[in-house]
């Protein structure tokens, strides 16, 4: 398993970009399929987005399709979400988690969850 960190998360206007970083600790970063998940306030966690452990694949939900984007430095240990135009429901705590099954949209196939960090979009 990897420890991994999250951090970026703040207060935005809708329309405007954010970008969170997870950092993780451990030599097996590079081994793993990364993924972004968030929950909102009374909702279930939902997947978001996921990059593959080279970086070459990345599947998304369709309500970030155009939006989001994530990426991977793998000699920095850290994967990236970059959130273009956002919109109040957007709002969240966006959470990584690792993976050895790539493209998985469900929480039970990530091994690994950091602790989240908070998304907040005013209208």
């Amino acid at each position: 398993q990897v420890q991994l960190v999250e951090s970026g998360g703040g207060l935005v206007q809708a329309g405007n970009s954010l970008r969170l970083s997870c950092a993780a600790s451990g030599r097996t970063f590079s081994r793993y399929h990364m993924g972004w998940f968030r929950q909102a306030p009374g909702k279930e966690r939902e997947f978001v987005i996921v990059i593959s452990a080279t970086g070459a694949l990345t599947h998304s939900a369709d309500f970030v399709k155009g939006r989001f984007t994530i990426s991977r430095d793998n000699a920095k240990n850290t994967v990236y979400l970059q959130m273009n135009s956002l919109k109040p429901e957007d709002t969240a705590i966006y959470t990584c988690a690792a993976s050895r099954v790539y493209g998985s949209t469900s929480v039970h196939e990530y091994d690994s969850w950091g602790q989240g960090t908070q998304v907040t979009v005013s209208s």
